[in-house]
């Protein structure tokens, strides 16, 4: 068997990485994309490998001549590289086809070592790898039948994407044994050629391959193994996450995009925090409805979402004003409220993060629960000269809870010092306590220097919207806000889930309820590991300790390497002493998961294995 790999194209959505070399020789964490696929097809003792080449030719076969690869190297030279596809690159490699068993495969892609073993190990003779169709997916698709099939070939102009889930995405990697490139790829690429030119892409050919009573081609599916193409700077950004050299590196790649973690369709998420049971079903239907006419209208100003605001939590519209998420408003407060400002350490450091350390002064609670009440907060800053009073409630990441009563006396103790008292209460509907929300016109007008925060995102599970609000009986305090973020801060989206929400109160009830069980289970769960402490939480996560002499990284890195599990590491927060990690509270079968991660990774000491093996 040999291998061809299709190295002509001139890669111009990489833009400058592009200028002066291939495609191909762009580094994916250090290595160059040829050079990875090189030495992974010489592992498999193949008879030869055929690099067509065009632009910057020279360069690649100069490259190519420093890697000591054992394979012979043929070249075919594809001249008119700017003006034709890849399929004339194939067309002028149809000779080296039909002479033996052939694994084709295109220069911009990335994958682990058992990619290729899936085509292979399989004993069929002529087959296209195929993975199921995820949204970062660009290109080719087919269907297939039960028996695995081809039975069509569906470019962008045929796509749609009701029908994504029948789909399968060509990872552009074939095998073709000789017979079948005899008898039927290479007539039928000649004769396509010469009928419709050679600017198309050689996929056409299997497509009126996969017309005939009998194509002699079906497709391999992929089922966990990894891989990317890659197109452009957003592929290659996201690519070096994907396939980096260590758990550690992965680890702060994924880390640092804080977020968008679809384009990983295997990572399952346990460190943003986010309601697993809501928006209903039913909710995001509406939504989707009339999803054409929302991406094509302007949203209303910041007043008329207000309203809206107002209308579900039953507030007054000059007493709310509605953020681009709670971050938006955070940093509006923050850069509006001078003097210093009483925090309780560890918290969320969004607030921390746009103060001076020197207008901080921190409360830490001396225990291993990291708990504390509202006296030990009165007492605590009795006598501190501070402007402003923090609390997050229920508190990220501890998840303390501190009760309604409890929190209407610091409220209380706020009016008397003449201090603003800013509470989150972004988790407080988690909370077990009925009711015990501050976001009533009563409270508010009776306690004028209370400032209520809340995250829409955390407990009613939209963060892709970007929701959060802000109430406060000081209506300057509102307006200066309002003129402080911009009129068209939130989109027809955000403003249509709100225009909606009320109708869905119910479910949200009933989804809060669940909630308080599953995670009453997961807890439980959690406290049969014997390595971890479990601290209590009336929030949608858990910190935990891990016990004994393992690190809260290794645990951290591990279930993400080896079981594709977010976490949060708490170990360098600010305020943490010792080895905690948080863990967010999900659905039961995937708290199922984690349990059972946790146990392989700290009760079989299985953490990270001491070389992180390199999927080539």
């Amino acid at each position: 068997m040999q291998g061809i790999i299709l190295a002509a194209g001139m890669g111009k959505r990489l833009k400058e990485l592009t200028n002066n070399n291939t495609k191909s020789m762009v580094k994916v964490n250090g290595v160059t994309m040829i050079e990875r696929m090189l030495r992974q097809l010489d592992k498999l003792r193949l008879s030869k490998i055929v690099l067509v080449i065009g632009y910057k030719g020279k360069e690649l076969k100069d490259f190519v001549t420093t890697l000591e690869i054992h394979t012979p190297i043929e070249y075919v030279e594809n001249k008119i590289y700017d003006k034709t596809n890849n399929i004339y690159s194939l067309y002028l490699a149809r000779d080296h086809l039909v002479r033996e068993d052939t694994l084709l495969l295109e220069s911009d892609l990335i994958f682990e070592s058992s990619v290729l073993n899936k085509l292979i190990e399989n004993p069929y003779p002529s087959l296209a790898l195929v993975d199921k169709y995820e949204s970062w997916m660009d290109g080719t698709v087919v269907t297939l039948d039960e028996e695995n099939n081809i039975r069509s070939f569906l470019g962008k102009k045929d796509f749609k994407y009701e029908d994504k889930k029948e789909y399968y995405k060509t990872v552009n990697i074939y095998k073709f044994s000789k017979e079948f490139s005899v008898t039927h790829y290479v007539p039928f690429l000649e004769a396509y050629s010469k009928a419709l030119g050679n600017n198309e892409y050689y996929e056409q050919v299997l497509k009126v391959i996969t017309m005939l009573d009998k194509p002699e081609i079906k497709a391999a599916l992929l089922e966990n193994e990894t891989w990317y193409e890659i197109d452009d700077v957003q592929d290659l950004d996201i690519a070096e996450s994907i396939f980096a050299t260590s758990p550690e590196e992965r680890l702060n790649k994924i880390q640092m995009r804080y977020g968008g973690y679809w384009r990983y369709p295997n990572l399952i998420d346990f460190c943003y925090l986010v309601n697993p049971f809501y928006p209903s079903p039913k909710l995001l239907d509406e939504i989707k409805a009339n999803f054409d006419r929302l991406i094509c209208d302007y949203p209303s100003g910041i007043g008329v979402n207000s309203l809206l605001a107002a209308k579900y939590f039953g507030l007054k519209k000059e007493h709310v004003v509605v953020g681009n998420g709670a971050a938006e408003l955070i940093k509006s407060l923050m850069e509006i409220l001078g003097g210093k400002i009483g925090i309780i350490i560890p918290t969320f450091e969004e607030y921390v993060n746009r103060k001076d350390t020197d207008d901080l002064v921190p409360f830490y609670p001396n225990n291993k629960d990291y708990s504390y009440t509202a006296n030990d907060l009165m007492e605590f800053y009795n006598n501190k000269d501070i402007s402003v009073l923090l609390l997050i409630n229920p508190d990220n990441p501890s998840g303390n809870y501190i009760h309604k009563d409890d929190i209407l006396k610091i409220a209380a103790w706020a009016e008397r010092r003449q201090i603003s008292f800013i509470l989150d209460e972004s988790f407080v509907d988690f909370a077990d306590e009925v009711g015990a929300t501050l976001l009533q016109e009563e409270i508010l007008s009776s306690y004028p220097n209370l400032i209520i925060l809340k995250s829409i995102s955390k407990s009613f599970g939209v963060p892709g919207i970007r929701l959060g609000i802000l109430a406060s009986y000081n209506t300057n305090l509102i307006d200066i806000i309002r003129r402080d973020i911009a009129i068209w801060n939130i989109n027809s989206f955000g403003e249509f889930y709100m225009q909606i929400s009320e109708k869905y109160k119910d479910d949200y009830k009933n989804a809060m309820e669940k909630f308080k069980l599953v995670r009453r289970d997961y807890i439980e769960d959690l406290k049969t590991i014997s390595s971890i402490y479990v601290l209590p939480s009336q929030a949608n996560y858990v910190m935990c300790e891990i016990l004994g002499s393992t690190k809260a990284k290794d645990v951290t890195e591990a279930l993400l390497d080896r079981f594709n599990l977010l976490i949060k590491d708490l170990s360098q927060k600010n305020g943490i002493d010792g080895e905690y990690i948080r863990l967010a509270v999900k659905r039961p079968e995937e708290n199922d998961m984690m349990v059972a991660a946790l146990k392989e990774i700290l009760e079989h000491n299985t953490i990270v294995e001491e070389t992180y093996k390199q999927k080539m």
